[in-house]
């Protein structure tokens, strides 16, 4: 009796998901396809990133700079792997765009692009909400926190509106990214305190941890424009 309603559920949740996923997958239109598809580009937020590093080199030492990158590469690696390598071979849950899944008649995808066969959890959602949680451990910046929130959240997003996620393996994919995050912080924090400590002064300048916010908007501003007359697959 018990593995029965376990299984109903979990069926229900399934459905669930299912139902809110296709809600937030709608309302396509060109201009929308390309401006998502920009913001699930690979390399659409290399200026981001740098912008992060310019901000850190600027308020503390090369040296404790490389550690803490080090310490999201590893990050990084270990998201990549429970992720990509553990759960979503064991799991095998079909992408909604995959064509051997009956949800995908109602899925709108974006020029052909229907991704790998099992999406649970996310990818996108593990490594850019992992990076943003422990970045916001580091920093400790209100404004700042909010950018790496609210860029996780548009790029996940994105990967609903194309079809390749449901809306589950997004958030399988942040509490996974979460859980990640926090053990590598509780490391870096336990192991090198004299590091983290440093990140978590006040003594530095206020100024240097605007430039990453301008430089996510300014990126954000210029693919909402491009959007207008660019298609990232096909070109202008």
């Amino acid at each position: 009796m018990m593995l029965i309603q376990t299984l109903s559920v979990l069926q229900s949740l399934i459905d669930w998901d299912t139902i809110v996923t296709i809600w937030l997958n709608v309302g396509h239109s060109d201009y929308w396809d390309n401006f998502m598809e920009m913001v699930s580009g690979r390399f659409v937020w290399i200026p981001f990133y740098l912008s992060i590093v310019w901000m850190m080199l600027r308020n503390y030492s090369p040296k404790f700079t490389a550690i803490c990158l080090a310490m999201v590469i590893l990050l990084l690696v270990i998201d990549d792997q429970t992720c990509s390598s553990l759960i979503r071979n064991a799991i095998g849950r079909l992408r909604p765009s995959n064509l051997d899944n009956p949800t995908s008649a109602f899925i709108q995808i974006v020029d052909g692009y229907r991704g790998g066969r099992f999406g649970f959890p996310s990818a996108h959602a593990t490594n850019s909400w992992g990076t943003a949680f422990f970045l916001i451990y580091v920093f400790r910046r209100r404004w700042l926190s909010l950018t790496f929130g609210l860029w996780s959240a548009l790029l996940c997003y994105s990967r609903i509106y194309l079809g390749v996620h449901y809306f589950g393996d997004i958030m399988a994919g942040t509490l996974l990214g979460l859980v990640n995050a926090s053990i590598v912080y509780f490391l870096f924090l336990k192991f090198l305190p004299t590091v983290t400590n440093a990140f978590r002064s006040n003594d530095v300048s206020n100024d240097h941890f605007r430039i990453p916010i301008l430089v996510c908007i300014a990126e954000v501003l210029i693919m909402l424009v491009l959007a207008i007359f660019v298609d990232p697959v096909h070109g202008i």
